[in-house]
C-alpha cells in the first residue's frame, strides 16, 4: 500500500533529510514539504495525504496545536529534537515519535508501522465500516513514561508486572524497575486488556509472562503476585478461557 506524504518542519535542513528518506522508499510518495502548520493545513484542503512527518516546535503554531485544530488527521510521525514531549506526542494517537537527527533505519521502522495501520484501518473498515476504532493502547506495542527527569521508553512486550505504590507505579521490565508518577487505572487505560490485567489492587501482570499459578499466587520468574479476592473471578475466568487447568 503506497502512502501520499507530507513533511512540516520550520528547518530546511530537516525537510531535506525526510525528503532524502523518503525518495528511497517505493511506497512513498511525497506530496509536498511544507515550512510552517498553516502551509500544510492549506495543503491539506488541497490534496489528499495519508501521512503527515509533523515537527513539534514551530512558529505561529506548534504541531500539537495544529493536531488540535485539525478535524481530519491523516496518520501522523513526529519528528522533533525534544524527548519531553513524546507522553504528549502519544495522546495525538502518534504511529511514531521520532528524535532528531533521525537515523534512516528509525525512519524506516515508523513508516513500515504507518504503511500497516494504514493496511488495518482499511480492512477494518471494509468488514465493519460503523465499528469503533481499537483502543488506543492496542495501536502501539510501547509507550513512553517520565522517570528520573527523561523520558523511557518502555515496550510492552517486556514489562512482566507493575506494582502500584500510593501516588507511583513500579514497571518492571526483564531489564529494569521503573518508578513513575501514574495511577493504576490511568496505566491499565494504556495497556491491551489481551495482554495484561489486573489481579490485584496493586498489582498489573502481563499474562504472557505468567509461568504458574499456585493457588491464590501467580508466580512469574521469582515473584510471587497475590490474586486480590475482587479480581479472582475476572482472573479465573481467563485461565478457563485459556484451556489453564
Amino acid at each position: 500500500m503506497n502512502l501520499r506524504c507530507i513533511a512540516v518542519d520550520d528547518e530546511p535542513l530537516a525537510l531535506d533529510i525526510i525528503e532524502s528518506y523518503i525518495s528511497k522508499l517505493p511506497f512513498l510518495q511525497l506530496v509536498r514539504t511544507c515550512s510552517s502548520a498553516t502551509e500544510a493545513m492549506q495543503v491539506l484542503q488541497e490534496e489528499k495525504v495519508d501521512l503527515m512527518f509533523l515537527d513539534i516546535e514551530m512558529p505561529e503554531l506548534t504541531g500539537i496545536q495544529f493536531l488540535n485544530i485539525l478535524k481530519n488527521q491523516p496518520l501522523i510521525i513526529f519528528t522533533t529534537a525534544y524527548p519531553d514531549y513524546a507522553l504528549e506526542g502519544f495522546n495525538q494517537d502518534a504511529v511514531d515519535y521520532l528524535l532528531k537527527p533521525i537515523p534512516f533505519d528509525r525512519f524506516l521502522k515508523a513508516v513500515t508501522k504507518a504503511q500497516e495501520r494504514l493496511q488495518r484501518n482499511g480492512k477494518a473498515a471494509e468488514a465493519a465500516p460503523a465499528a469503533p476504532a481499537a483502543h488506543a493502547a492496542q495501536e502501539h506495542d510501547f509507550m513512553f513514561v517520565k522517570a528520573d527527569y527523561k523520558t523511557i521508553r518502555v515496550d510492552f512486550k517486556d514489562i512482566l508486572w507493575i506494582e502500584g505504590l500510593k501516588d507511583y507505579i513500579i514497571i518492571q521490565t526483564k531489564d529494569q524497575k521503573i518508578i513513575t508518577l501514574l495511577s493504576m487505572n490511568k496505566m491499565m487505560e494504556k495497556l491491551s486488556d489481551a495482554k495484561f490485567l489486573r489481579v490485584h489492587r496493586s498489582f498489573i501482570v502481563s499474562l504472557q509472562k505468567i509461568d504458574s499459578i499456585e493457588k491464590s499466587r501467580i508466580r512469574i520468574g521469582n515473584k510471587e503476585v497475590p490474586i486480590g479476592e475482587v479480581y479472582k473471578e475476572q482472573f479465573l475466568k481467563w485461565v478457563e478461557e485459556n484451556n489453564i487447568q
